[in-house]
């Protein structure tokens, strides 16, 4: 039914073997299994033919997670199509730039926010998805029986996912179809699933970790999922019995570790947590194995590579590590363009099958991070110890991941800018013990208000973006070259989430 090359020879495999078998369970509603997800999934790629898709078209997506949008994710690989999944808190201005940027064919959007949406999209055909799986787009599905997948080879796109860049500008990350397939198919092996497990879902799907990582890999390997819509500490608690793995982002842990229902008992069934799109506190390690009896499994991956390195399945995990370079992924540290010796720090550089193809419609800024010989410079800053393990100390660039996002200070620092009174900022990223790191705003203005900096910034930009914190200063400290020094507020403002 679909080329051995095709993503989707991948992801529906199991859906042959064991159509009968539960793919989804879902609190409050019906099971999912392998074969009702791929009818839904074909009956998504018949809509968008006829729609007008045409191979290497984009399929922009801004909706909330349901099963319904899972199978628009493989609906659109199996018509050929390229996905684009966009987070639900992004704004409509934000929205504007990566719908005039991409130029999608089709755009799936939630009917609350169609008539502010539509206006954005230009020609692209414009359908809606509600979170109960009702919406446009269902209403346009045609009764069809099979589908055969459009033609694709390993190296045509099936997804671009847009990361912030140095200029603020978000870059649309290219991933082929080789990419996606190759770095699944290693995580089934290195991370131990079979169609035995039952993986807890709590994940957005508008980013990597949720849908080419949890998804992916499931799928892969014939597993079935606890679908949860959010993340849900009760619903968490509630599936780990009859589940064997999760994946997650750190503010997951330390929430349950709130939760006095966390314990070894409830964990006893459970094999494999995961952690991974920030970094994680040494004591949120610490206190998990105390209570669950297990440790966590922290592993580095990032839009444009998928995963890299991962602290080992067997053997020593090792807090304040992301473990060793994954099967098929070389990783060097660099300075000066030469590989530093063990120990030191350098910049993180890594080549594979699972590295991207470069960015949407930027050859100069692929030309810079991905060179012509396949290693591509991730802009984090790391050191290999001794034994191997890769540890990452900082970043090169400003890059903030905060509960587990993207967000590059300069576009928050162009919003503060434009505030009346507002002289300048600097945004930085602090440690956070619930989301990895936090903004923060230093901002100089002697009539300004932190409450008023907030509140306007708050119908601008996406609320992982935004401030927890505004600092009100005389100065900003800058070097003789007059370059203001972001270490120096790092380190006076550092504590202010962890003191």
């Amino acid at each position: 039914m679909y080329d051995q090359n095709h993503l989707a020879s991948r992801l529906a495999r199991h859906a042959g073997r064991t159509p009968d078998k539960v793919f989804a369970t879902r609190p409050g509603q019906s099971d999912v299994t392998y074969a009702q997800l791929f009818a839904g999934a074909e009956r998504m790629a018949a809509a968008l033919l006829a729609a007008g898709l045409a191979p290497g078209d984009r399929v922009a997506v801004q909706v909330e997670k349901s099963m319904e949008a899972l199978q628009l994710y493989i609906g659109t690989v199996l018509a050929g199509g390229i996905f684009l999944p966009l987070n639900t808190g992004y704004t409509a201005a934000e929205l504007g730039y990566f719908l005039g940027d991409a130029t999608p064919a089709v755009v799936v959007c939630d009917p609350a926010r169609r008539a502010e949406i539509a206006p954005l999209a230009g020609s692209a055909a414009v359908f809606d998805l509600a979170p109960d799986g009702t919406g446009s787009l269902i209403d346009a599905l045609p009764d069809v029986a099979g589908f055969d997948a459009v033609a694709r080879g390993a190296g045509d796109l099936a997804a671009i996912l847009y990361t912030s860049g140095t200029t603020g500008r978000s870059k649309g990350a290219m991933l082929s179809h080789a990419n996606l397939a190759s770095n699944s198919e290693m995580l089934v092996g290195y991370w131990q699933f079979t169609d035995a497990d039952v993986l807890i879902h709590a994940l957005p799907i508008f980013h990597t970790h949720g849908l080419f990582v949890a998804t992916n890999v499931a799928l892969f390997a014939g597993a079935s999922i606890v679908f949860l819509a959010k993340f849900d500490p009760e619903a968490i608690l509630d599936a780990m019995p009859g589940a064997t793995a999760m994946m997650g982002v750190p503010t997951f842990y330390t929430r349950l570790l709130e939760n006095p229902r966390l314990t070894r008992e409830a964990a006893s069934n459970m094999r494999l947590f995961v952690s991974g799109s920030a970094p994680m506190l040494v004591d949120t390690h610490e206190k998990w194995e105390e209570r669950t009896g297990l440790r966590i499994l922290e592993r580095y991956g990032m839009t444009e590579t998928n995963m890299n390195t991962s602290n080992p399945y067997d053997g020593e995990r090792r807090p304040g590590t992301v473990g060793f370079p994954l099967p098929g992924v070389e990783l060097r540290v660099m300075a000066d363009g030469a590989e530093v010796a063990t120990g030191e720090i350098g910049v993180i550089e890594v080549r594979g099958a699972n590295v991207f193809q470069g960015y949407w419609q930027m050859p100069e800024k692929t030309a810079e991070e991905l060179k012509p010989d396949g290693w591509f410079i991730t802009g984090d800053l790391g050191i290999v110890d001794e034994r191997g393990y890769v540890s990452i100390v900082g970043r090169s660039k400003d890059l903030i991941i905060s509960g587990g996002f993207n967000v590059y200070p300069k576009e928050i620092e162009e919003a503060i800018d434009d505030l009346p009174g507002v002289v300048e900022s600097a945004v930085i990223g602090v440690p956070h013990p619930d989301f990895g790191e936090a903004v923060v705003a230093v901002v100089v203005g002697e009539a300004c208000d932190p409450s008023a900096i907030s509140g306007a910034l708050s119908g601008q930009l996406a609320k992982f973006k935004q401030p927890k914190h505004v600092e009100i200063v005389a100065d900003l400290p800058r070097n003789t070259m007059g370059k203001v020094q972001k270490k120096e507020l790092r380190d006076r403002y550092g504590q202010l989430f962890t003191a």
